[in-house]
């Protein structure tokens, strides 16, 4: 792989952070601005269809987007909008930089499902990454504490949320072996706007016309992101992307003091690097279990 494409897929990975940032930002204005909860969902997955169909029409055509895979598009559908439901949750109930640390916790979910459900081999290492991460989770959400600087609600629904993103991620294993990026990211965006369409015209009121954009810019950020997230996998090996997504704390912490006036606890900048470094770590151990298996299975072929 040239070192011309690795670069290419870093920049696409830092932009979908930023974009990532941008859009939870903008969610939190939405809802702060009267907006519904199912409104802004609404306008998230609209705008995403309303991307991928363009470039579908204008490159491979919709003849490609044929599946035979509808029921497992149609799980990772209920089981990705529940979890993206979640974490739109804690946007709005935590600070933004609360909400991504918890959100961090994710690769140590995927961890313990990749090995209970997959069967996936995980040693000793990567068991105690994953302890780690959740005694970082605990020094930022302090529950044990007598002043709790976070609301309960929004850790609990931070934490099933990425236990949610992390079992997609183990169903996009399985659905990625026999269908297009395009195909999976079409069918969850069009999939999810039947119960989303029947929430929102449960929900829909008049805004405003600054609020109209604020929830149009929840989409068009969210597809553009989705995007660039996706095409960065094409370009680079998941072990190189993966760990730019830690920068999105970066633009939390300023996105949060710069439209909200509100910077990290002091337990979320004790945590937050010890969640981040198991996080790393268990994406590194993965690498270096797949080049093992691929060598493996390399010098079996020349037996």
């Amino acid at each position: 792989m040239s070192q011309d494409r690795i670069l290419l897929a870093v920049a696409l990975r830092l932009t979908s952070v930023a974009l990532f940032a941008m859009m939870s930002a903008t969610i939190k204005l939405a809802q702060q601005g009267g907006a519904h909860l199912a409104e802004i969902l609404f306008w998230r997955q609209a705008g995403a269809a309303i991307l991928v169909a363009a470039i579908v029409a204008a490159g491979p055509g919709f003849a490609s987007l044929r599946t035979q895979r509808f029921g497992a598009h149609t799980l990772r559908t209920v089981i990705g909008l529940t979890a993206m439901a979640l974490t739109f949750t804690t946007l709005i109930l935590l600070p933004l930089a609360e909400a991504t640390t918890i959100g961090f916790s994710m690769p140590i979910f995927a961890t313990v499902l990749g090995a209970l459900v997959l069967k996936e081999p995980t040693g000793w290492r990567r068991w105690a990454a994953v302890a780690t991460g959740f005694a970082g989770v605990l020094i930022v959400t302090q529950p044990f504490g007598s002043g709790h600087h976070i609301p309960l609600l929004g850790v609990l629904t931070g934490l099933t949320a990425a236990g949610g993103t992390a079992t997609v991620s183990i169903l996009l294993r399985t659905i990625g072996r026999t269908e297009k990026t395009l195909t999976t990211v079409f069918w969850f965006s069009t999939l999810s706007l039947v119960p989303l369409g029947i929430a929102y015209a449960m929900t829909a009121q008049a805004h405003t016309a600054a609020m109209w954009a604020t929830l149009i810019a929840v989409g068009l950020l969210g597809g553009v992101a989705q995007l660039a997230m996706t095409a960065s996998l094409t370009y680079g090996p998941v072990s190189t992307v993966v760990p730019m997504d830690y920068t999105s704390l970066m633009w939390a912490t300023l996105l949060g003091w710069l439209l909200f006036d509100r910077l990290p606890a002091p337990a979320t900048w004790i945590g937050a690097p010890v969640i981040i470094l198991s996080g790393l770590y268990i994406v590194w151990r993965e690498h270096v279990r797949r080049r093992e298996e691929t060598l493996q299975a390399t010098a079996q072929g020349l037996v």
